[in-house]
């Protein structure tokens, strides 16, 4: 059983970055929302996107 709750991958039709309004994509290996025109990975929490730029974490060039 997994213990961590699965994200909804239909909800990237409807979230989109919060700085570039780009199209995200989903990191399941590593439970984040990538921004490639940002540079920024969200992270998703039990299943659940953290959407704030205080969050995001700045991905390595």
């Amino acid at each position: 059983m997994n213990a961590t709750p699965e994200f909804d991958r239909r909800m990237l039709e409807a979230l989109v970055c919060p700085h570039t309004h780009a199209v995200l994509v989903y990191d399941p290996d590593a439970q984040e929302l990538i921004s490639r025109n940002a540079g920024l990975a969200y992270p998703v929490r039990n299943g659940i996107p953290v959407m704030l730029l205080d969050e995001a974490r700045r991905l390595e060039d």
